[in-house]
């Protein structure tokens, strides 16, 4: 399907979606500075040939203007003339869509993702088992156990792009990269952003688990501290 032949309204509709999604975000806090970065497909996807809307580069995302999207194709080049620049990590993007065929893709930077990235990223994935929100991944085994990919983080873009296929497991619909942030993907908006905020409950969650059991004393036998 070439870009031409998309409908306008369904454009519309897909840049309406993250507009709404990018004011949620921002009221959270996700996007510091003008970190992060959201894409929604449109169109029908085919692995050699898909197109998608993502967030421009360097825009502060807590305001809403005309120049806060573009649409891009498979290669993230700018499929319309215009002097916005796509997300410098609009690759990445790419890779996602053309291994999974996803709706949408969504990018956060937050302290929670980061804190846990570094702790696990010698390990190269983040474990979590037991803990309710992984269900959102719909994952329903009792004390079901997941591992949270972590890539790590290069200057260079292609480099992580290229790493994507090797770490990429669909049934957890995530990749962390190392010290910088998540990537959450789902078949619309509505499920990249359930499996978003999922993550960053988990993330939230292991932090204080750490946190509180290298900080809480030891109780020896006796009951005495």
């Amino acid at each position: 399907m070439t870009f031409a032949s998309i409908n306008l309204e369904h454009k519309q509709q897909v840049l309406d979606e993250l507009r709404h999604i990018k004011q949620q975000f921002a009221a959270k806090n996700w996007f510091p500075g003008t970190s992060g970065n959201l894409s929604m497909r449109v169109g029908d996807f085919d692995s050699e040939e898909f197109h998608f809307a993502i967030t421009a580069s360097g825009k502060d995302k807590s305001l809403s203007t005309p120049e806060d999207f573009l649409f891009v194709d498979k290669s993230g080049k700018a499929v319309e003339t215009t002097n916005l620049k796509p997300s410098a990590e609009t690759l990445i993007h790419c890779e996602i869509y053309r291994l999974t065929g996803c709706g949408a893709v969504f990018h956060v930077h937050t302290i929670f993702n980061n804190v846990i990235s570094e702790w696990f990223g010698d390990q190269g994935a983040v474990p979590a088992q037991g803990i309710e929100l992984i269900k959102a991944f719909n994952i329903w085994e009792e004390n079901a156990p997941v591992s949270i990919p972590v890539l790590p983080n290069f200057a260079h873009i292609p480099s992580i792009a290229e790493r994507v296929p090797d770490v990429l497991n669909p049934s957890i619909p995530g990749i962390l990269l190392r010290g910088h942030g998540i990537y959450a993907w789902g078949k619309n908006a509505f499920e990249a952003k359930k499996h978003l905020e999922a993550f960053e409950f988990i993330f939230e969650y292991l932090y204080h688990s750490i946190l509180l059991k290298n900080s809480v004393p030891q109780v020896i036998a006796d009951g005495r501290r």
